[in-house]
C-alpha cells in the first residue's frame, strides 16, 4: 500500500489527469501488474469526461468524414462495455427524421447498413426504416417529418464510468490521488522525479519510470512541467448541453440533423427530462469555469424547434454543462469536422524515460487506447503483455445472468422499504456494489440522515471512503446527479453534513 506520507515512492508508471483516458490507463496498468500512480488537479471527471452526451456509440455521423477505422472500433468497444458494464451503459433506439433538402434517403441507408455491420454488433437490434405518420416515436414530431429511420446505439453515466475504472484500478494496488497538483518534474538515469502538492497543502515526491500526459485540455501545461517544450497542435472544441422537462413520451432518442450538416441529440434523461446536445464551437478563454453562451442555447432551441411541435426557448432550460475537448488539429476548417480519434505520442528525455502524450479521443474509445498506450510502452516498463480489460467486468458489473432488470428486481425482495425508483438509481449507479453502500441495512433508519431527494448519509459515507468523493459537487452532480432534484436547503444540509463527518 502506498501512502501519501511516504518520503519518495517509486512507480513503474505515473498517470497524470483522472479522466477517462487517465483512469482507463491506470486500471489496465495495474491490472498487469505494474506500480501505478494516478494524480488528478480536481475530482475525477471533473472536467470534459463529465461533461459528454452520455453516449456510447460508434458515431455515425464520422462515416461522412471516412473514418471507418474510429466507427469500427467504437462499435466494437460499444460491444464491450455493455458486457463489463451492464449497470453503468444500456441500450438506446434512435430516430432519425429524413430530411430531404439534407441527405438522400439512399445515402443515409447506406451508412446505417455500415453502420450495422462494421463492428460486430451482437447485443443490440438492427437498424430499420420508419414512417413516422404511423409510428409512435412520430407523434412528437412536426408533420413534415414523414419519413425517418431507427438504429441502435448506447447511453453511459459518463462520470461514474470513469469512477468504477478508478476503483477497479486502485482495487488492483494503483494509488489514486485526487486534488493534488503537479508542481514540479525533472528527469535523470533513474527515471521521472515529480513534486506535487495536495490540495490541503501536503508534499508529495515520487519516481515512476514512466509518464502517461493524459491531462486533455492542460496537455501543453503538463508537456511544460515535464520539460517538453514543442507543444502538441492541439484545438480546444466546446460542447454545450442543455437540459429540459421531458420532451416527448417514450424510451427512444432523437438524432436530429440540421442546415449547418451538424447533429443534435435529444435523449431521454434522468426522471422526467431530455438532454440536449451538444455544439462545437472553438474555445480560446478560460478552462477552469466552462460555461454555455447565449448563442449556443439559441442554436440548441432552435434545433429541436425545427423538429418538435412542442417548442422550446431559452427560459426552459433546467441545467446546461459545457466541456472542452482537447483535439488533435488536423487542419478541419469548422470545429464539427475535427477528427475524435486519438493519436498517441512517446518521446523520451534526454536521459531516456519515456512520457506518452494522449491527445484526442472519445469516452467510447477509452479501453482500447489504454490498451495502445500499455503495448507502447510495454518494452520500457514492463508487466504483463497479456490484454485483459476486454472481459473482465468493471466493479459492479457483475450483474446475474448480466440482467438489470432481475438484478433490481431481487433488490426490491432484499430491500422492500426502499422504492422501486431508489433501487433503479443505485442499482444504475453502483450495480453489485449497491450492496455495500446499503451495508446490512435492515430499515431506512438504517441508512442514517435522509439528506435530500433519496440521498442517504449511509451513501454519502460510501462515496467519500471508496469513490473519493469530498465536495457537494462530487456528491450531486458526478457520482449522481441528484443536483437536479434537491432544493437549495437540502443542498445546504449536504453541505453541513459532509463538514461535520
Amino acid at each position: 500500500m502506498y501512502t501519501e506520507d511516504s518520503a519518495c515512492v517509486s512507480f513503474d508508471l505515473l498517470v497524470i489527469g483522472g479522466g477517462i483516458n487517465g483512469a482507463g490507463i491506470a486500471r489496465d496498468a495495474a491490472g498487469r501488474g505494474l506500480r501505478v500512480c494516478l494524480i488528478e488537479r480536481s475530482d475525477l471527471g471533473a472536467f470534459t469526461s463529465s461533461a459528454s452526451t452520455k453516449l456510447i456509440h460508434g458515431g455515425l455521423r464520422y462515416l461522412e468524414y471516412r473514418e471507418f477505422r474510429l466507427v469500427r472500433e467504437s462499435l466494437a468497444e460499444r460491444e464491450r462495455l455493455l458486457r463489463i458494464a451492464p449497470h453503468l451503459v444500456h441500450p438506446l433506439r434512435f430516430v432519425l427524421p429524413h430530411v430531404p433538402t439534407l441527405r438522400p434517403r439512399w445515402e443515409i441507408r447506406a451508412g446505417l447498413f455500415l453502420y450495422d455491420h462494421l463492428g460486430g454488433r451482437r447485443h443490440l437490434p438492427g437498424s430499420r426504416s420508419l414512417d413516422l405518420r404511423r409510428e409512435a416515436a412520430g407523434v412528437p414530431l412536426k408533420s413534415t417529418c414523414r419519413r425517418g429511420f431507427a438504429y441502435s446505439d448506447c447511453r453511459v453515466d459518463d462520470s461514474r464510468l470513469v469512477v468504477a475504472n478508478a476503483r477497479d484500478a486502485a482495487d488492483r494496488g494503483a494509488l489514486i490521488l485526487t486534488r493534488t497538483r503537479v508542481t514540479r518534474a525533472r528527469c535523470d538515469d533513474q527515471g521521472w522525479h515529480v513534486d506535487g502538492e495536495s490540495e490541503a497543502g501536503s508534499p508529495i515526491r515520487l519516481r515512476a519510470a514512466a509518464v502517461v500526459n493524459a491531462a486533455g485540455a492542460w496537455l501543453n501545461e503538463v508537456r511544460g512541467l515535464l520539460g517538453l517544450r514543442t507543444p502538441e497542435p492541439i484545438r480546444l472544441v466546446r460542447g454545450s448541453h442543455i437540459v429540459v422537462r421531458r420532451l416527448f413520451e417514450g424510451e427512444q432518442a432523437y438524432i436530429l440533423q440540421n442546415p449547418d450538416h451538424r447533429i443534435v441529440f435529444a435523449i431521454p434523461y434522468e426522471e422526467g427530462l431530455t438532454l440536449i446536445g451538444t455544439t462545437d464551437v472553438p474555445h480560446s478563454s478560460g478552462l477552469e469555469s466552462v460555461a454555455i453562451t447565449d448563442e449556443e442555447t439559441a442554436y440548441l432551441c432552435e434545433s429541436v424547434n425545427r423538429y418538435f411541435t412542442r417548442r422550446i426557448q431559452p427560459e426552459d432550460v433546467v441545467w446546461s454543462y459545457s466541456g472542452v475537448r482537447s483535439l488533435r488539429d488536423d487542419g478541419a476548417p469548422e470545429a464539427s469536422a475535427v477528427t475524435r480519434d486519438y493519436e498517441l505520442v512517446l518521446e523520451h528525455a534526454p536521459q531516456g524515460a519515456p512520457v506518452l502524450s494522449v491527445l484526442g479521443g472519445k469516452i467510447t474509445t477509452y479501453r482500447k487506447l489504454a490498451e495502445s498506450v500499455l503495448a507502447m510502452l510495454q518494452p520500457a516498463i514492463g508487466g504483463s503483455v497479456a490484454r485483459w480489460t476486454a472481459t473482465a467486468v468493471l466493479p459492479g458489473g457483475d450483474l446475474p445472468q448480466g440482467s438489470l432488470t432481475e438484478f433490481i428486481d431481487e433488490a426490491a425482495r432484499r430491500w422492500p422499504f426502499l422504492g422501486r425508483p431508489h433501487l433503479r438509481r443505485l442499482a444504475c449507479a453502483y450495480g453489485t456494489r449497491m450492496e455495500r453502500v446499503l451495508h446490512g441495512a435492515r430499515t431506512a433508519e438504517d441508512l442514517g440522515e435522509p439528506l435530500g431527494a433519496d440521498l442517504t448519509a449511509a451513501e454519502v459515507a460510501y462515496l467519500r471512503d471508496h469513490e473519493w468523493a469530498v465536495t457537494v459537487d462530487d456528491i450531486l452532480w458526478r457520482r449522481s446527479k441528484l443536483g437536479l432534484r434537491m432544493t437549495p436547503q437540502e443542498v445546504a444540509r449536504l453541505d453541513r453534513h459532509l463538514g461535520q463527518t
